[in-house]
């Protein structure tokens, strides 16, 4: 039994054969993760009750006879920004330490149901706030592919994890390239749908108008199904969508002949080399196929960064003013009077980059700064969302970098938050215009460190989005 390349579809076949059982699988892949993660911290906890009990409940359905759903005895990693019944939820943070959930999300709720095996929780950085997992109150995480470098961030444990290979599948969430930067460092796919597609109830809001949740695998067909399992509407979410979920995985025919695919020119400008090599020979790749190559503009993309963190920080600092001691948090021992109270707790509990993101936030919906900056914004964000519209009136699909550059080394970026900042910069429109996008590999640097390709779709259009991934994945390996 080899935890580490096994797929869903090498689960299921393993149980029809009875090759080994749902609990045997369980007890392997627990001791497996536990034995590599000292290597990337890549986990915070393990659940082996809940994963034994959990899989229990597949070889009861195996023996009598009954489907045990898509995701029967499949282990899977959750990000710790996704709550999690009778298990801790950190979101990485001091404030949380110990903070155990009531309930669990919409998306751990469908998981199990599909037979799903949680081994634990994921580490992210601190409210999913950074790009390279460094921020985690708890340590970073190293990447597999290169243990002195960043998996990228911030669901960089969950891309470690399937990267690593100790969980065939996970969760991980996105507010500006929180999927797709990771799996682009560690060399897995990582998926954003559109928003609205899967629930946000139980996903700790950093930015609630940005904030996905997404699946992870070390294939295209893996993540499609981890993602069919997930998605539809919740009526415990407002915001999630009435749109049909179709079936993803039976679209996978690898038959991507005539499809338009777009080029945009702003996002080829200042690539590092080896990465615009790699993704122009994906380009080529996708031409062999049949595909039909484009260029276009998207030309309020150099606006987008300012964009983004105006609205994202503006959005945090709402969310994040829950947590200050009262009710569920950390409270700090130095809590003289209410305010000793606030400003101890949030000053001892909150890392650097979130107090950073809390005061700009802050500051950027103060009065007499919020026309200048929160509106404007939004009005930006209007533009990037029509350019999509208007590109996608012309093509099927888009393709561009994930980013300018491959894994960076751990303490790199660490003192200089605009660098760190400009390595979503080819991520965080997708999310500004809620369409559905994903980071396939693409090839590897001479040094040996993972480059992703990132592809975008219309909105909803996730099933179009799959087969191309997965028309260019057949033709790569």
């Amino acid at each position: 039994m080899e935890i580490s390349a096994l797929t869903i579809e090498g689960v299921r076949e393993g149980l029809r054969r009875r090759a080994f059982s749902a609990t045997e699988l369980a007890t392997e892949a627990l001791r497996f993760a536990e034995a590599e993660n000292p290597k990337t911290n890549a986990y915070l906890r393990f659940c082996p009750e809940r994963a034994l009990e959990a899989a229990g409940r597949v070889d009861e359905k195996i023996a009598r006879g009954e489907d045990t759903g898509p995701l029967g005895g499949v282990p899977v990693a959750v990000k710790d920004v996704i709550v999690t019944k009778g298990l801790r939820t950190t979101c990485g943070s001091k404030l949380l330490a110990n903070y155990i959930p009531p309930y669990d999300a919409t998306a751990v709720q469908r998981l199990e149901a599909a037979g799903g095996v949680i081994l634990g929780k994921a580490n992210c950085d601190e409210f999913a706030m950074g790009s390279s997992n460094e921020n985690s109150a708890f340590g970073p995480v190293r990447n597999p592919a290169a243990l002195d470098r960043v998996p990228g961030g911030s669901s960089g444990g969950s891309a470690a994890i399937t990267a690593q290979g100790t969980a065939v599948v996970a969760l991980g969430s996105d507010t500006g390239g929180s999927v797709r930067q990771p799996a682009s460092f560690c060399g897995v796919v990582g998926v954003t749908p559109t928003y609205g597609r899967v629930s946000r109830y139980g996903l700790v809001a950093f930015a609630s108008s940005l904030d996905h949740i997404g699946p992870f695998g070390r294939c295209v067909r893996d993540a499609a199904t981890l993602l069919g399992v997930i998605a539809g509407r919740d009526e415990l979410d407002a915001t999630s969508a009435e749109a049909p979920v179709p079936d993803y995985t039976a679209q996978l025919d690898g038959n991507v002949r005539g499809l338009r695919i777009g080029l945009p020119r702003e996002y080829f400008n200042g690539l590092a080399s080896e990465t615009g090599d790699l993704i122009q020979a994906g380009v080529e790749t996708l031409k062999k196929l049949g595909c039909q190559v484009k260029e276009i503009s998207l030309p309020a993309t150099d606006y987008a960064i300012a964009c983004y963190y105006i609205i994202c920080t503006a959005e945090a600092s709402s969310n994040l003013a829950r947590y200050d001691g009262v009710r569920y948090t950390f409270r700090s021992a130095s809590s003289g009077a209410l305010s000793d109270m606030y400003r101890n707790t949030r000053g001892e509990g909150f890392g650097a980059e979130c107090k950073r993101r809390i005061m700009l936030g802050t500051y950027v919906l103060s009065a007499g700064y919020y026309d200048a900056y929160y509106l404007k914004a939004q009005k930006v964000r209007t533009l990037i969302a029509r350019d999509f519209t208007n590109a996608f009136a012309e093509v099927d699909a888009i393709v561009t970098p994930v980013s300018p550059f491959p894994a960076f080394k751990l303490g790199e970026k660490l003192d200089d938050p605009l660098q760190m900042y400009l390595s979503d910069i080819y991520t965080i429109t997708g999310d500004l215009a809620g369409i559905p996008c994903m980071s396939v590999p693409c090839g590897r640097t001479a040094a040996g460190l993972p480059v992703g390709m990132q592809i975008l779709a219309n909105h909803f259009d996730e099933a179009r989005m799959f087969r191309l991934a997965d028309a260019f994945e057949r033709s790569y390996r």
